[in-house]
């Protein structure tokens, strides 16, 4: 927090990564890395951690996206993980989303698993995190609703910055770069 005690935003929205990446973990900078690799182009917010996408929603006006949610979650027994990726209005049902995988009972993976599969830590999980999983771990699931909008946002696998990003340039062209595929699921629309 700033010393006023205020949300700190930075004053305007960047395109590209940070010119100055000193300062930056070496995850972040591997996300810049891929999409400029890719050639992608991607507007970039600055500011405070957000733990919840609750907090974020000053940064969906300023970057004119919803960040979505990116859920870490696994099975009881621990052996199968998945990452949803859902509109950041939506609720999560458990028992809507395990029918249509086929998996028993689904609950949140503890920071463990985040950190040694993802590199990614509570607050920071992001569809970016996947190009961690190298020896693909998780199984990715995104909600019909995200791939209706022209674009998403999502953390660059840490909570200080939030990126606006083409849809289409992360079925099309990232996570064909990271050789992962999804599994489309149609969870309810309960606006929260």
């Amino acid at each position: 927090m700033q010393p006023d005690d205020t949300f700190y935003i930075a004053p305007e929205v960047e395109t590209g990564r940070p010119d100055n990446s000193s300062n930056r973990l070496p995850k972040e900078i591997r996300v810049y890395d891929l999409l400029d690799k890719l050639d992608i182009t991607y507007k970039r917010l600055d500011h405070d951690p957000t733990a919840t996408v609750e907090s974020c929603h000053d940064i969906d006006k300023i970057l004119g996206v919803e960040i979505c949610k990116n859920l870490f979650l696994r099975n009881t027994q621990k052996t199968s993980f998945y990452l949803l990726l859902i509109p950041g209005n939506k609720k999560f049902k458990t028992a809507v989303l395990s029918k249509q995988i086929g998996s028993a009972r689904l609950s949140f993976a503890e920071a463990e698993y985040m950190e040694e599969i993802l590199d990614i830590t509570p607050g920071s999980v992001s569809v970016l995190g996947l190009m961690n999983d190298k020896e693909h771990k998780v199984k990715l699931l995104i909600d019909q609703d995200v791939l209706t909008k022209e674009y998403f946002g999502c953390h660059p696998c840490i909570n200080t910055s939030s990126l606006k990003i083409r849809t289409s340039d992360l079925i099309e062209r990232i996570l064909p770069a990271i050789n992962y595929d999804y599994t489309l699921v149609e969870l309810p629309y309960v606006e929260i």
